[in-house]
């Protein structure tokens, strides 16, 4: 693939993987995109490299516009390495002049790479380099969501250069928001926010302030994942606005796991009853819905269910696997409950009360526990639990 000119002399060069389906436990179903970007001034600076893989892709497309050699300046907005895994080679091929980082992003990159005599130039929020007729201005993102994390903001093209913030895990051909189905690419964003963002929603929140303070323009931004934002920016902002401020709607997310489809018999019961109450329910059973997309149904949701079997006193492991993954992300101003079936020791329900407990979900009732074949009498605790968490979701209206 060629470079793409997003700006007048400033080129994605970065590199495609169409085959990646997992990052960190996070299903990929289409792949992501390794954004690397050149600017081209009086000093020649490239923007964070690409994983290590696909460093050929890199060299490819940075070739096609310039001999690689005559870079000046490298600046690292993010040290994870699917940003700079490709660094050690392209810092013995460029011998760049400077390498531009945060403090922590300079701690982070000696750590990983052992490179002490590496020409690393820090800088802080505020600071700025010239590169001729373009300034790149530096925007400390810590936590956003590394230590190192920053933003770069070239002034004169009104180009915000985002690091992990604003992406989005989804290959394509096309570079723009505006080549894209715009609804299948919010989805891509909103899965991305919630798996990788969620946690850091308070910081979100501050660094959206502190942009509107500053008063910076921006018409297009530019991550290191997926597409670049060029049409639908205020949109974009206004999402992470909503999202890292945790608003939700009248809506529950029943997540469970079932041995013999006892504890599934209760999860119907209880769907059914928030249905009847006007409740827009997702039921993600774990045997074939993945921690990820339960992660993006409940960004929005205002009620977490929980529920298993009791297997060897404890709860089934695919349901150990989505509460530690959702402890994780920290979601935050939810009600909830569990239920499950049992045959002799039930302890699954009050394990799953504890972990809503731990990760701050509001308790409505005291849980729902069924010995052996749920009957329909036995059920009608299930359409009360039910009951009790449509009232609870209403109240917060």
């Amino acid at each position: 693939m060629k470079p793409i000119e997003i700006k007048k002399n400033i080129y994605w060069v970065g590199a495609l993987d169409w085959k990646l389906r997992d990052f960190h436990g996070y299903a990929l179903n289409k792949g992501t995109t390794y954004n690397a970007f050149l600017v081209m001034d009086e000093k020649i600076a490239l923007f964070d490299t690409v994983k290590v893989g696909f460093k050929g892709d890199l060299l490819h497309n940075l070739h096609q516009i310039v001999d690689p050699t005559k870079i000046d300046y490298l600046i690292v907005n993010h040290v994870e390495m699917d940003h700079s895994g490709s660094l050690p080679a392209m810092v013995e091929l460029i011998k760049p002049e400077k390498i531009f980082c945060s403090a922590m992003g300079k701690k982070a990159i000696i750590e990983h790479f052992h490179c002490e005599d590496w020409p690393l130039v820090v800088v802080n929020s505020g600071d700025s380099i010239s590169l001729g007729a373009k300034t790149v201005h530096f925007l400390e993102t810590r936590m956003l969501h590394w230590p190192d994390s920053m933003f770069s903001y070239i002034a004169e093209d009104k180009l915000l250069i985002s690091s992990d913030a604003f992406g989005q895990h989804w290959c394509t051909s096309e570079r723009f928001d505006d080549e894209v189905n715009e609804a299948e690419l919010m989805a891509h964003a909103e899965k991305y926010y919630a798996n990788i963002l969620l946690p850091f929603s308070p910081l979100v929140q501050k660094l959206l302030a502190k942009v509107a303070e500053m008063g910076i323009e921006i018409d297009t931004i530019a991550p290191d994942h997926g597409l670049i934002w060029r049409k639908n920016v205020a949109g974009i902002l206004a999402s992470y606005d909503r999202w890292s401020r945790q608003e939700t709607k009248d809506k529950a997310v029943i997540v469970y796991d079932t041995m013999w489809e006892s504890t599934e018999k209760m999860a119907k019961a209880i769907c059914r009853t928030l249905m009847q109450e006007g409740i827009s329910v997702k039921m993600m059973n774990m045997h074939v819905d993945h921690r990820s997309d339960v992660a993006t149904e409940i960004l929005d949701a205002k009620a977490i269910l929980l529920g298993s079997p009791t297997l060897n006193n404890g709860i089934l492991p695919r349901m150990a696997d989505i509460i530690s993954y959702l402890k994780g992300l920290k979601p935050r101003g939810r009600v909830g409950a569990a239920f499950g079936s049992y045959g002799w020791s039930g302890e699954a329900v009050g394990i799953l009360t504890k972990a809503l407990e731990e990760m701050k979900v509001e308790l409505v009732g005291e849980g729902v526990k069924i010995k052996n074949v749920p009957t329909h009498e036995s059920l009608k605790a299930c359409v009360e639990l039910g009951e009790l968490i449509a009232k609870a979701i209403k109240s917060q209206e």
